[in-house]
């Protein structure tokens, strides 16, 4: 029996990324702003120039992005993605399955987002229709989280960190009927690599180079068609090795 083929290095996904240069009526154009429940993330500039806005338990910063810059940051860091000129970005993404499974929160309105229903709606973009018709879904998608990212600095400015508080519990009792499969998807790619790893420097320290043997190389296809509409701006993604859940 073949072996299974290897996982992007760390049990991560990459993706290339061209952001919005959609204005956004407060003098700057770019993504939605949104945070994840569970994976890091990271960026590496590769053209052009703007900023990511993050807010955090280090409160609120503002973070250069021209070619060769790297930034990233851990689950819970509300961030937006601000496009000066041609914003191009490499896109690491930790625990690879888990974002495109719900990981991500946008931050739309409190009243969206205590309501599970209102929040899938807002956050869905039409599987059936045409090119314009997608891009103004996702614009009026970013907007609206938008709308709800000015709530939240409005809010901080007043509560400070009890602002982003409520935030977190707002995102993680929408993703709470979620973790069970994400805990499923993480056991078959992150923790299996782990754990390879684990045995791997096992038998290395015993001098037997067994699992060398079962070297291998993979390369990932593009997803077929145009880039796709992300939170952020137009995704180009690869198709990746499914892993089993079971």
């Amino acid at each position: 029996m073949s072996a299974a083929p290897p996982l992007f290095p760390g049990g991560v996904a990459v993706s290339s990324l061209q952001v919005y240069d959609w204005d956004a009526g407060d003098g700057c154009a770019g993504g939605s702003p949104h945070l994840h429940t569970a994976s890091s993330e990271g960026y590496v500039a590769t053209g052009g120039s703007g900023e990511v806005h993050t807010v955090s338990s280090a409160g609120r910063a503002v973070h250069r992005l021209e070619p060769g810059e790297v930034v990233w940051f851990s689950p819970g860091t509300v961030h937006r993605l601000v496009n000066h000129g041609d914003l191009e970005l490499v896109v690491v993404m930790q625990n690879a399955g888990l974002p495109e499974a719900g990981d991500a929160v946008l931050t739309f309105p409190t009243d969206v987002l205590e309501d599970p229903e209102a929040y899938a709606a807002a956050a869905a973009l039409p599987a059936s229709a045409s090119d314009e018709e997608r891009a103004d879904a996702a614009r009026a998608r970013r907007d609206l989280a938008l709308r709800g990212y000015r709530q939240l600095l409005d809010d901080l400015e007043a509560r400070g960190s009890a602002a982003l508080a409520d935030l977190h519990r707002r995102a993680a009792a929408l993703v709470q009927p979620r973790v069970e499969r994400w805990r499923r998807l993480w056991s078959a790619t992150v923790e299996a690599e782990t754990a390879r790893t684990r045995e791997q420097l096992a038998r290395l320290a015993a001098g037997d180079p067994a699992m060398l043997a079962d070297a291998a190389v993979t390369s990932a296809a593009r997803t077929p068609g145009p880039r796709q509409y992300g939170m952020c701006g137009r995704l180009q993604t690869w198709e990746w090795p499914q892993p089993r859940e079971d």
